[in-house]
Parts: structure tokens; sequence; C-alpha cells
């Protein structure tokens, strides 16, 4: 069976969509282990994939859209956050469009302009990186998920978005954050990926499936369905693209944990972990556990949402509003503060407007993207996120989009619950096995069967673009299956090991060998220019907001909610 399953991911070639299809149809008559499935999804998908492999609308698929948004630490050169201020060249963290903030002055988060156009979307963040390391001066950009080294909490920095109203509320809900978490949970770093299909595949889709639904209503379903798909196989993007298995001492300094202490150099790490970004390490919390987001449809979603962001939650009441001066704490004492503040793996999104909540954009326009979130930095990458990543990630995207997706119910939630800690914590263990539908399977074995299902969608993509940069994706994801060593979170307690450094030297080490190569392609005259002139078009854009600003603080925040 090895062999044949190995023929089936990687040796795969098609020299058109069609054949893509056969054989397709042929691997799925293999026995590999996996999750009970049910004909008519084969059936459905098979009708999908039909259409899109006639060359009339297989083009479509070139109108796929993506974006990335990267964080990453300011640190200094021995690897500390740096306690500097956002600085000005790199213009306002509340209105540039590509450089901002998240939760402290240090965690510099880049954004991608959505394009079609995998090339484009490294290049503008190359572009912006090569712009930043020329304003930064000797300071770093931390390559790691987990933060470097820090001190007290209290010392970590942050964010400030100036003095209007929507700055003030972006500032107060990541001091409460802070309260809330820790700041120092809050220095977690990775890359977010966006990703849309256009509204001509959207239309291909519906002719056979529900042509009397509106495209707004069909497109904001079909991305419920991909959501449901995606958290299924979730773990899978931890185990292949997990790379922070290993943490500073600092960072887990007064918490509880069940890490082991690696090469007595204030490391400490879980032999085989993938993403500690991704487990009660991360971004997890107790609060939040009790929650029961589900995403079968609009309405389950946003109102099992509005529930959490309505409940009072005791723990918060006792932080309280406000300290002894009257200054705001958090912007409330419930479960939620804002949307924003419930973490999940991915997330349905309609950009909003001004002073439009997340919620009531999704409400009133429907679902225009996903926002894919857990995905690590790769410290092996110079942008964090490379090409084979983002083909990847469009193969499986689209795969959870275009199969069937049924329902969710508590026991898959409790399964998706159990599977993402396993993967976290022993992905890489051969031994582990996973729970679907009640039945124990091997990681390994469900994930080469993951695989082999995604060979059909890479070759659709590869027919649309001409080469085999997909299938060639693909592969490499596979031999990642087989040999957990090629992983990147084992690739990262390797080098620690042969180098026999801690985690921040490891990370220090990468840091710099990334900053020699932005140095040694400093920004040219042009791109100087430019973004120079978008930094400056933002501060004054801030500007702008700050004297328009016509309702107090209070009554913002009341208008806000009353949403």
């Amino acid at each position: 069976m090895k062999n044949r399953l190995k023929f089936a991911a990687c040796k795969f070639s098609a020299s058109s969509p069609a054949d893509a299809l056969d054989s397709f149809q042929r691997i799925r008559t293999f026995s590999v282990p996996s999750a009970p499935s049910n004909g008519n999804i084969l059936v459905s998908l098979n009708q999908i994939l039909q259409r899109l492999a006639n060359p009339a609308a297989n083009h479509q698929l070139l109108k796929i859209k993506r974006g990335v948004e990267k964080e990453s630490l300011r640190t200094t050169n021995n690897g500390f956050i740096s306690i500097t201020p956002h600085p000005k060249a790199l213009g306002s963290a509340l209105t540039h469009p590509s450089i901002t903030t998240d939760f402290s002055e240090a965690l510099l988060e880049f954004i991608t302009a959505p394009s079609n156009n995998i090339s484009d979307v490294l290049d503008e963040l190359d572009d912006i990186h090569r712009f930043v390391h020329a304003q930064i001066g000797e300071e770093l950009l931390w390559v790691n998920s987990m933060p470097c080294q820090m001190k007290a909490n209290i010392e970590i920095p942050i964010a400030k978005f100036g003095r209007s109203n929507v700055g003030k509320m972006k500032h107060i809900y990541r001091i409460g954050l802070g309260h809330r978490y820790g700041r120092s949970m809050q220095t977690i770093a990775g890359i977010h990926y966006n990703f849309s299909v256009p509204d001509s595949i959207w239309q291909q889709i519906a002719e056979f499936q529900k042509p009397r639904l509106s495209l707004k209503d069909f497109k904001t379903e079909g991305y419920f369905g991909l959501i449901r798909n995606f958290r299924r196989s979730a773990w899978l993007l931890n185990y292949l693209f997990g790379a922070s298995p290993s943490v500073c001492a600092s960072f887990i300094h007064g918490k509880r944990h069940k890490l082991q202490f690696l090469n007595n150099k204030k490391s400490y790490y879980s032999p085989y972990a993938t993403s500690l970004r991704m487990g009660d390490l991360g971004y997890q919390s107790q609060a939040q556990a009790s929650l029961n987001i589900t995403y079968n449809d609009m309405d389950s979603y946003t109102t099992s949402l509005k529930a959490a962001l309505q409940k009072i939650y005791p723990e918060y009441q006792d932080i309280g509003l406000k300290d002894d001066s009257g200054h705001l704490r958090q912007l409330n004492t419930n479960l939620l503060q804002i949307e924003n503040e419930f973490y999940s793996e991915i997330r349905p999104k309609q950009p909003t407007k001004s002073g439009e909540s997340p919620m009531q954009a999704l409400l009133d326009r429907g679902v225009e993207y996903v926002e894919v979130r857990c995905l690590d930095l790769d410290p092996f990458t110079l942008l964090g996120i490379d090409s084979t990543t983002i083909r990847f990630l469009d193969t499986f995207l689209l795969s959870c989009l275009l199969s069937e997706s049924p329902l969710s119910d508590e026991r898959e939630q409790y399964e998706i619950a159990h599977n993402k800690n396993a993967s976290v914590y022993r992905g890489r263990d051969p031994r582990l096995h996973l729970r679907c539908q009640d039945q124990s399977i091997s990681l390994k074995e469900w994930g080469a069967k993951i695989l082999i299902d995604l060979q059909p969608i890479a070759s659709l993509l590869d027919a649309a673009h001409g080469g085999n940069a997909y299938d060639g994706a693909l592969a490499k994801m596979v031999s990642r299956i087989e040999q957990p060593a090629l992983t990147p979170s084992a690739r990262v307690i390797d080098e620690m090991d042969t180098h026999n450094e801690s985690y921040i030297q490891f990370g220090i080490r990468w840091a710099k060998q990334h900053s020699k190569n932005f140095a040694a392609r400093t920004p040219d005259e042009a791109l100087d220019l430019k973004q120079k002139n978008i930094a400056k078009a933002s501060l004054l854009k801030q500007k702008e907001i700050e004297s328009s600003d016509r309702l107090s603080f209070e009554h913002y925040l009341e208008q806000y909610y009353r949403q």
C-alpha cells in the first residue's frame, strides 16, 4: 500500500484537467484508511471538477485572490523585545494601508493587497520588508512566532493609534487584552492568509446546486462550508507548517506548562511538538474554551458570537472597567470586548466600512473571503511564507470549498478540539492517532489520504496557470508526511541541537541572516520615495480623522455597540 499511496500522491501527472478528474476517480478506489465518506460527496465533487476541467471555465481559477498579513516583533540585537515607539518613518499605524502594529508597538504587521498573482503578493511583501529594515536601524525582525526575550510583562509596550475615537478604541481594546490574557501572550506572531474565489466560479457551481439562491447568499453558504471542512482538517496545517516547537524560558515564567527543558539553554520544548502557538500556551484561554461558536450558517455563527459579546464574565468584572484615575482598563467586562477577541483558526470576512463592526458587515453584505489564522512564521524563509506554502494553501482551501460539507455537531466540535491539541503537542509522534467520527486513525494515514484527494485540485490549478508548480507543492507536503524530519518544527529542533544553541540564539542567528539579505537589497530611489509618500499620507489621514471626530468617546462606543 505504501508504494501505491506514494504513486497516487507524488507520481501523479495529468496532461489536462480531464485527465486529472479520471485519475481522481481511480485514486478514490484505493482502500486508504480514512474518515467514513458518503457516496453523494464524490458525485457532487466530480460534477464540480468536470465543470472546472472545461477549458472555457478552467481559466477562471486564475482569478482566485489571496493576500498575506504577516506579523513580526521588532527586537534588539541581543534578542530582547524593542521598547521604542512605532517608528514615525513607517507612517501611522492607524491608517497606513500596508504597515501597522498588532498588540504591541513592537509587533509590526505587514499587509499585502489582494492579488490573483502569487508573485505580486510576495514581491509586495518583500518591498515592505526592504523598506522597514532600512528604517529600523540596528533592530531586527524576529523570525519566530513565539516571542523573543522579555523582562517584566508590564514592559511590553501596548500599541497606540492616536487620539481619535477609533484610535482610542483600538488602544483600550489592547489594554483589555493585556489584563485578560497577559501581554506576553499577545506578542505571539503569525501569518494570516486571505483567500477568495471569483464570482464566476460561484456562478458555475450554483447553476447545478442552488440556482435560485442569490449570489450573496450562495457565496456565504459556500464559504461557511469551506470553514467547516477547513476546521475538520486544520490539524494537518499544524503538522505541515508548524514551526514553534520551542519557547524561551522567559515566556513561560510563572505559567503552568507541560514542556521539557532543552539543552540546558533557558529553552523549553515538547519533543514532537509542531505549533505551540496554537496550543494552550498560545492564543487559547479558559474563558473562550467555554464558547460554542458554530459555523453551520450565518445565523448560527452571528447568534453564538453575539451571545459571547453580551455575556458578563465574572473574572473580567474583577479586573474592573476603570482604574483609580478613571482610565478604562478594558472596553467592557463581557466575555468578548469585540468580535476579533474570539480567536479561531479561520474567520469569515467582509471588508468593513468606517465605524462598522465586522459582524454588521457580514450581516449586511455576506462573506467575501476567508482569513486563515493558524500559520506560524517560517524562520527558514525570508518573508515568513513562500510560494510553495501559498500554492498548497490555495489547493487545500479550494478543496475545502468544492467538497461537500456536512453540518457540524457537538461531537465533531469535540473531535476538532482534540485533534488540534494532539497535533500541536504530538504531531510528529509516529504513534499519534486522531479521532474522526468516533474512529481512530493515525495522523500519517489520514494526512496521506487528504493529500491524495487534493491531487485533482492541484492539477486543475496547474492547467490554469501552466507548468506543475501546484503539483510540486503538493509533492513536498507528501514528503513531510512520509518524513517528519522535513517539517519546519523538526528542522527548528534539529538546528538548535546541531548548533548547540538556545531558542533565542536560534532566532537571533536567523534574524541577522535575513537582515543581511535585506541590507544587501536596500530600496532603490523609486521604492523608497513610494513608501515614504505612503507613510506621509497615512500621517495626514490620521490627523484628518482626529480633527473630524464630533462624538465623545463614550458616545462613539455606544454607537459602535448599538450595531
